[in-house]
């Protein structure tokens, strides 16, 4: 057993063979697979022999470690085992066991080479321990195969109370102790040789080929099959500079390599040596990105640089690239950016590659109608069938088909709708299409955003601390539970209808669980959406994480603070609703009173609700639009409505008023006021406060809940057409879809803007992910959509003829007009009469008048000058509309 002293690798060995074979001698075996033999069994195997530590020159003037050598009495020998050689080959030798022996022999000083012949004896297991591992003299050591420790090892075995351990190499610390590393990437051999020296010397292990064992995987560059296993893996890609900073610190006691604060400054950036452009983005988007570049290690430059390896495109916004890319550019979503980020590494380019879309349309466009004949009712008859094709893609309902209770048994997959739906199972199903809405929306929460960041073993360590995902979640998954269960009686309510089925019921049900759930959530909802912001701004992984989720369908283009605002917005979405549905509810109908209550408990929910949430500006106005606004509907009131935008607008068909008034749209988060411009103000009036206000400038038209627009029309821009949109509207009480167009006259707000913003707060309303899919791209053709001459001389005198006509068909229509308009208009045809007779048609006209007189009790006048009457306001118009031109 002469060489079981000391087994190191020989210079002669690659630098990259496995450790396990590092050299020709004695393969190194790891200590979980070694056969630890019995102290009796190793007695029988070799005979026993005494163990010595040697001081090398500076190494015995130093007090620190001959005191820590005097409390270490035992230390690591490998039992060997010699393997029958074949003819022609050398014997090889094998560790078999390592063992633990008694230093019997105090430790001794060695000052020069010269003493080691005289103290190498293979009687002696030696450990030398030498201050400097770059000496002359742990060459020769090195050469010789002897085993080599540094002090480090010796003081933190006295610390710990542990023998000193067997190395097959010299081991100067154990900062890399337990440690795999794997090394790609380099180019020069000098280097390579010199990291691994390194590694060994801190105790680390050296694998050639990539595999599961490796834990950290030392990287030159950002190419090769190494470094795309490793990022698969989630191993940690390290710069060399880590073992070198290592090898600085190999003096300090506790110091361990692959600490997190210490291994964070050296791991490789997920944009080394990548230069970025980026296309389709905001200047505002294209900044951030920029800098976040720079943040994890890369370069940016303009778009069509030659120097660009990866160009970034916003693939919802770029349908064509403006150039041909070069076979080395690399062209990619840009959820490979925030992915690297996200994982901490560069991502693999080739899931995220950039390919051309199938269609140059940004938007769902409708299909073209050809409007060549001039016939007014094929015209009729093809809008018609344009609505009708809109309103089957606008139905939101979930249900199939209706087919008749004789035919088929109810179940959850077929609804017994009424044959005529009434006005109360219309508002019952917008309950549950919201619901349903609504509670798809908590599970995107929970499962895009809460579920990925609580997951342990994440790609770079966790995301977010575990209070700062309490602090923005909190008690989102107890709504999502409640709520799925109202969801599941709402079902099958609707399933099962009967007018007699109560809907108050279900809410009174879960009322103490909503009390539970809902304040704490929405009191604290702006903390939660100020730790969203700070570590947004402060992590950038966080940042990235974000950006990957929100960028899919499920959320709509919105971020998580704008989904995590819904739960504060439904329970007042869900008390209109109620209210809604009791006014459609009869007096007999038991689930009148029920509702009642239902509202009530919701309203006890909003009570334990921080009052201080309130917005008193959003409040105020609301009361500004009241004052302005002749008939305004008192329930506008809400405290938990706010208004969103005002927007200037001409009505271009028959709803909601004639066509060319000036109407007026105020959105509220949750319903749209249409008033239009009074022709006549007169007087003023009183605040609250009491201050003299204007007279009201507009006239109500109709306050409608954005739950009613079932679709956003935006109309193309053509000569004859501009700045016009329409929406698609079903009230409750009506079995068909109404057309509202509209042209938008304000300048300070596009009207791409305008159209994002209301399609916003309608899937808000619906409790829609998606607002996109409400907006359509449509022809002015094919909805007779035109604002040509809308501010000419001549539309405005036809406007005028025709309010002038209504005018008068007012004044003359019997069931409707006033008895003292009636009496006016009479007198006024009598004072003009010509005193001719009156033909037949007259006199039945006559008599038709003067019976309905007298029904009126106003005495019937001579009325042969009806004729004339009409004659002359009809060339009085005439005469008008000449003048104007």
């Amino acid at each position: 057993m002469a060489d079981n002293s000391a087994l190191t690798s020989t210079t002669g060995s690659t630098s990259l063979a496995d450790s396990s074979i590092f050299d020709s001698k004695v393969p190194e075996t790891s200590k979980d697979n070694l056969f630890i033999g019995s102290t009796s069994c190793v007695e029988e195997e070799m005979p026993q022999i005494e163990t010595r530590v040697i001081l090398v020159q500076e190494a015995g003037k130093q007090e620190e470690l001959i005191k820590a050598l005097k409390t270490i009495k035992i230390m690591e020998v490998p039992v060997i085992k010699i393997k029958e050689s074949c003819p022609g080959k050398s014997d090889e030798k094998l560790i078999k066991s390592i063992v633990n022996m008694e230093i019997k022999v105090p430790f001794v000083k060695m000052e020069s080479v010269e003493e080691f012949k005289s103290l190498d004896s293979p009687e002696f297991e030696n450990v030398f321990i030498v201050m400097d591992f770059q000496d002359s003299v742990f060459n020769e050591l090195y050469k010789a195969d002897c085993r080599v420790i540094g002090p480090p090892v010796v003081l933190n075995c006295a610390e710990n109370g542990e023998p000193l351990p067997f190395s097959c190499r010299p081991l100067y610390c154990t900062s890399m102790m337990n440690l795999v590393l794997c090394f790609t990437g380099f180019r020069k051999k000098e280097e390579l040789v010199r990291l691994v020296t390194l590694v060994h010397h801190m105790g680390g292990v050296i694998r050639k080929d990539f595999n599961s064992k490796v834990t950290h995987l030392v990287a030159n560059c950002t190419q090769g099959e190494k470094f795309r296993v490793a990022v698969s893996l989630g191993t940690p890609i390290m710069k060399p500079e880590w073992i070198y900073k290592a090898w600085e610190r190999r003096n300090e006691q506790d110091f361990c390599a692959s600490v997190d604060d210490f291994r964070n400054e050296f791991k490789v950036p997920p944009f080394q040596d990548c230069i970025l452009s980026f296309l389709g983005f905001s200047d505002e988007e294209k900044t951030n990105m920029e800098e976040m570049t720079k943040m994890q290690g890369g370069n940016s430059v303009p778009v069509g640089d030659e120097r660009c390896t990866h160009l970034i495109v916003e693939e919802n916004i770029v349908k064509e690239l403006p150039f041909e890319p070069s076979k080395k550019l690399y062209v990619v979503k840009q959820e490979w950016f925030w992915g690297s980020i996200q994982m901490d590494a560069r991502a693999g380019e080739t899931m995220y590659l950039y390919e051309k879309a199938n269609t140059p349309e940004l938007k769902k466009s409708v299909s073209l109608l050809s409007l060549n004949t001039p016939n007014s009712n094929r015209k009729r008859r093809r809008l018609k069938e344009t609505l009708a094709q809109l309103s089957r893609e606008a139905d939101l309902s979930p249900f199939p088909p209706q087919t008749p209770k004789s035919c088929t048994k109810s179940s959850k997959n077929s609804t017994p709708i009424p044959s005529k739906q009434s006005a109360r199972w219309q508002v019952a199903k917008e309950l549950y299409q919201t619901e349903s809405n609504y509670v798809n929306i908590l599970a995107t929460i929970i499962q895009l955003f809460q579920v990925p960041l609580e997951e342990e073993g994440q790609r770079g360590g966790p995301i977010l601390a575990p209070e700062e995902i309490k602090t923005i979640f909190g008690s989102i998954p107890d709504i999502f539970d409640v709520h799925t269960k109202i969801k599941d009686d709402l079902e099958d309510l609707i399933v099962n209808w009967d007018e007699s089925k109560s809907i108050g019921d279900i809410f009174l049900k879960y009322s103490k669980d909503l009390v539970k759930i809902y304040p704490p959530f929405v009191n604290f909802f702006e903390m939660s959406k100020e730790t969203i912001i700070k570590c947004e701004k402060q992590k950038p992984r966080f940042h990235a994480f974000l950006k990957i989720n929100q960028a899919k369908p499920e959320c709509g283009r919105q971020s998580l603070v704008e989904l995590l605002i819904r739960p504060v917005q439904r329970l007042p979405s869900v008390v209109l609703l109620l209210n809604d549905l009791k006014k459609h509810t009869s007096e007999e109908n038991p689930d009148k009173s029920t509702l009642e209550k239902a509202i009530g408990s919701l309203k006890e929910v909003m009570t334990h609700i921080n009052e201080d949430k309130r917005k008193t500006e959003a409040q105020k106005q609301i009361f500004d639009v009241v004052y302005e606004v002749d008939g305004c509907p008192a329930n506008l009131l809400s405290s938990h409505r706010s208004l969103v935008q005002r927007v200037e607008t001409i009505s271009l068909g028959e709803h909601p008023c004639d066509r060319g008034e000036q109407v007026t749209l105020f959105l509220f988060n949750d319903c749209l006021e249409i008033a239009r411009k009074r022709h006549k103000v007169i007087g003023t009036f009183r605040s609250p406060h009491g201050q003299t206000r204007p007279p009201a400038s507009l006239k109500h038209i109709h306050l409608m809940p954005l739950s009613q627009i079932k679709k956003v029309l935006d109309i193309r821009e053509t000569e004859d057409c501009h700045n016009a949109f329409a929406l698609l509207v079903r009230p409750p009480t009506e079995q068909a879809n109404v057309l509202l167009s509209f042209q938008m006259t304000s300048e300070e707000l596009p009207k791409e803007n305008w159209l994002k913003m209301l399609c916003r707060h309608v899937a808000n309303t619906i409790c829609k992910a998606d607002a996109e899919n409400l907006i359509y791209t449509a022809d002015p053709e094919s909805f007779e959509v035109n604002t040509k001459d809308m501010d000419s001389t001549l539309s405005r005198a036809s406007r005028a003829i025709k309010k002038t006509s209504k005018k008068v068909t007012r004044a003359f229509s019997f069931s409707k007009t006033p008895k003292r308009a009636l009496r006016r208009a009479l007198m006024a045809s009598q004072s003009s009469a010509e005193g001719r007779s009156p033909s037949s048609n007259e006199k039945h006209v006559m008599s038709r008048l003067a019976s309905t007189s007298s029904l009126a009790g106003i005495p019937s006048p001579s009325l042969v000058s009806l004729p004339a009457f009409f004659e002359r306001r009809s060339h009085t118009l005439s005469r008008s509309t000449t003048h104007l031109i």
